[in-house]
């Protein structure tokens, strides 16, 4: 590749890695149902990631990883490249093949004492309210998304990068087209937001849209 176009491509890259199977569309929401869910979609201006109440989820019974997080008021899922996303330096190899090769999947997983509020240094919180019908959809779907070759409760692959969080191998592979925030398009889908996860890169791409949505209820 010309000098000239390498540079450009690589800052490229780089971008959609920062910014961090598909699921069928949930049927129409009853717009009068009760929405007693609230769930938080959380961006650093890069990345995007669910954060549940955790003992609505741990009532729910469908992700034993919860066990790892005693004590938490709140569970906050991320999902990216399985080599990239856990490094804490990251290399230009890793990112050309984590951009322009299919690669595996992990998942971030985290315990948290309050919910994420909106921030400096573009953190931004959304809040999305859920029916009983679609937090167990959206549930499931987290669920179904951690690997688990021996059945029952994943085992954590390395530690994650808060404090007491953990990644676990996730299904799926990261690719430009299927980041970090596509992933969370999907999920919310999933759980009855009307979000399609079509074209989704960017975090900034998802909020817009999401905030899109819940302008229009």
């Amino acid at each position: 590749m010309r000098r000239w176009l390498l540079a450009p491509a690589l800052a490229l890259c780089a971008v959609w890695l920062a910014t961090c199977e598909s699921v069928p569309p949930p049927p129409p929401a009853d717009p009068n149902a009760p929405r007693p869910h609230l769930v938080q979609v959380a961006s650093n201006g890069w990345h995007t990631a669910i954060v549940v109440p955790a003992p609505a989820l741990i009532a729910a019974g469908l992700l034993p990883e919860a066990a790892d997080f005693p004590g938490a008021a709140y569970l906050e899922f991320g999902w990216g490249d399985r080599t990239y996303y856990p490094a804490r330096e990251k290399t230009l190899g890793m990112t050309l093949a984590a951009a322009l090769v299919p690669t595996p999947a992990v998942m971030h997983m985290a315990g948290l004492a309050a919910p994420p509020r909106d921030g400096g240094s573009g953190r931004e919180v959304l809040s999305v309210a859920l029916t009983e019908d679609g937090f167990l959809r959206l549930l499931r779907t987290l669920a179904g998304e951690f690997e688990r070759p021996a059945g029952g409760r994943a085992a954590p692959v390395s530690r994650g990068l808060y404090p007491g969080s953990r990644f676990y191998n996730a299904h799926g592979e990261f690719h430009l087209f299927n980041t970090c925030n596509t992933w969370t398009a999907r999920v919310l889908q999933a759980g009855g937001v009307r979000v399609s996860p079509s074209g989704i890169v960017t975090a900034d791409g998802l909020m817009a849209r999401l905030r899109g949505v819940l302008v229009a209820g």
